[in-house]
């Protein structure tokens, strides 16, 4: 059985997203490109905060930088 350490922080959905955030798209934008919800992208973005237990994007996207998640 895998531990924690084995999975990735983010699901390849979130992963998605927030590459997309980096490059400076809007959640309409994301939402447009992914084929999905705004409220999708949203919940996505807040899943990924939570994770985190930042308190917001830039918080996010600093601390995935941090941890290898994503790269600007």
């Amino acid at each position: 059985m895998k531990s924690r350490k084995d999975r990735p922080l983010l699901t390849n959905r979130e992963r998605e997203v927030f590459d997309l955030l980096v490059q400076s798209k809007t959640t309409k934008d994301i939402a447009a490109l992914l084929f999905i919800s705004e409220k999708t992208v949203r919940n996505h973005i807040s899943n990924v905060i939570q994770k985190l237990g930042v308190k917001g994007r830039s918080q996010a996207v600093v601390e995935l930088v941090r941890l290898g998640e994503i790269e600007i």
